[in-house]
């Protein structure tokens, strides 16, 4: 009788272990969350920690300016790729070559230099740079529209389009009668004229710092 009762209990135990062994196999192994940095991305202060889309600027054309975001990707070679800022003095610090100069350039230009310069150190180095964002060149859409504020100048930009970039004109707001500010000059800017096709060499380009002014 003793004997049933221990093979009983005995049974039982192993019945135990084995759906728990079951339950363990049939459990998927917990997940980890992606690690967002990527190797030798060092950002600055203000620098997002890891690259974005990137700004839609013309590689070819967008002169690269003080404080602009860049993302330069060396491929294969992490210690090389990294997110950096221009400096105030238009250059950027890149590891063995140094400072070198940034503003002034273009992307491809940039990308070109670079290249030559990491010959000396690295196989045949394949180089990417990109505006991840721009900082160097703003204008700023003030008083009666919808999104008043800072703007950056990313592509060739117009009055007519600055304007609708700020949420368009408030109801009260005085449409013939737009000021745009640039150092020492002032245009005027006649919205109901140009939408008709009036004097349309009054809806002029914007250049770096231009204030629009709508009363």
């Amino acid at each position: 009788m003793l004997n049933v009762k221990v093979r009983s209990v005995f049974g039982g135990l192993v019945m135990i272990v084995a759906a728990g062994l079951g339950s363990a196999q049939t459990q998927p192994p917990p997940t980890r969350a992606p690690n967002p940095s990527s190797p030798g991305v060092t950002p600055p202060a203000g620098v997002p920690a890891t690259p974005g889309v990137g700004q839609a600027v013309d590689p070819n054309k967008y002169s690269i300016g003080a404080e602009d975001v860049l993302y330069i990707l060396v491929w294969r070679e992490a210690d090389f790729t990294r997110l950096v800022a221009v400096r105030p003095d238009g250059k950027i610090t890149m590891p063995l070559i140094g400072d070198m100069q940034a503003a002034g350039m273009t992307p491809i230009q940039l990308t070109k230099d670079l290249t030559e310069k990491l010959s000396n150190y690295v196989n045949r180095p394949d180089v990417t740079v990109t505006v991840q964002e721009v900082r160097s060149k703003r204008y700023y859409v003030d008083g009666e529209v919808g999104r008043p504020g800072e703007f950056p100048l990313i592509t060739p930009t117009k009055i007519l389009e600055a304007v609708s970039k700020a949420g368009g004109f408030r109801e009260f707001a005085d449409q013939k009668h737009v000021l745009i500010l640039r150092g020492a000059k002032t245009f005027k800017f006649n919205y109901k004229e140009v939408i008709k096709g009036k004097h349309m060499e009054q809806n002029i380009e914007l250049e770096n710092g231009d204030h629009i002014i709508v009363h």
